[in-house]
């Protein structure tokens, strides 16, 4: 998540370890001893924006959409995913800091990190159409069904009525999921992708993505993506992963991080 919180965090990395045979990915794998981790397969490699401080990816139509964060340089974009090139693009007002998106009825939902207040623009001019306000801070989110779901930086996930949102701009949350690991909570609980079922979750200043059951909140495997760091984003206190996007049609999965000047297409492999 954000840079000016790094000297209270405490690393998460050690909440999951591989383990010497992974079974194939499935949302039912069972979780006795550790906890299995995949890595990764690049299939793909695309050109990213590197001004963008990626706070939420979305692919829906044949493009990408991304929102971005930091005050003064928060935004919305619809990127054409062969080039990067950004082909339409909205500011927030310098006083929000923008963060997670998701698409749903061709309405694009965006939130800011600690206004307390999101967006809802029309998804073929960005036209803005209305607002809402939630407590607490919003971090990432995703829509599963009519629903949404959304991460604030906790081990606490809130799916939240997307009917209600788009229609009367009312905050319904209809349940809460508490993720764990083997019994810990796992927190800075960050972007969000709905892939095959299984919700995907960057977790902040960590190189895995957590692979969470819905009806439990179980981690079911964790994916490290290491391997994609480059020496110069390693030492790059802001250039964590973050961004994840799905294209169900075509079962390509992308992911990128802040300032990253690539986007990934990934394909998950066991872990030796």
């Amino acid at each position: 998540m954000r840079h000016l919180l790094l000297s209270c965090l405490v690393p998460i990395l050690a909440l999951a370890a591989a383990a010497p045979q992974a079974p194939a990915p499935s949302g039912k794998t069972k979780q006795s001893g550790r906890t299995p981790v995949f890595t990764i397969r690049v299939i793909d490699r695309f050109e990213h924006q590197q001004d963008a401080y990626t706070q939420g990816l979305v692919y829906w139509n044949g493009h990408l959409y991304e929102g971005t964060g930091q005050y003064g340089h928060s935004s919305l974009r619809m990127v054409q995913l062969k080039t990067g090139k950004v082909l339409r693009k909205v500011d927030l007002p310098r006083e929000h800091f923008g963060e997670g998106i998701a698409i749903l009825d061709n309405k694009v939902v965006q939130l800011t990190w600690q206004s307390q207040k999101g967006f809802i623009y029309q998804v073929e001019d960005f036209r803005k159409v209305g607002e809402f306000s939630y407590p607490g801070e919003g971090w990432g989110l995703t829509t599963h069904g009519r629903d949404f779901i959304m991460s604030d930086g906790s081990a606490t996930l809130r799916v939240v009525d997307g009917t209600e949102l788009l229609r009367k701009g009312r905050f319904v949350v209809k349940r809460e999921i508490q993720v764990q690991d083997q019994g810990a909570p796992v927190t800075m609980l960050n972007e969000l992708e709905m892939v095959r079922g299984e919700l995907y979750a960057n977790v902040w200043q960590s190189t895995r993505i957590a692979v969470i059951s819905l009806e439990t909140g179980r981690v079911l495997r964790w994916i490290d993506l290491s391997d994609l760091l480059s020496p110069l984003q390693q030492g790059e206190v802001d250039a964590v992963l973050n961004g994840i996007a799905y294209d169900a049609a075509s079962q390509r999965l992308f992911v990128t991080g802040k300032l990253w000047p690539k986007i990934y297409q990934i394909q998950e492999v066991p872990k030796k």
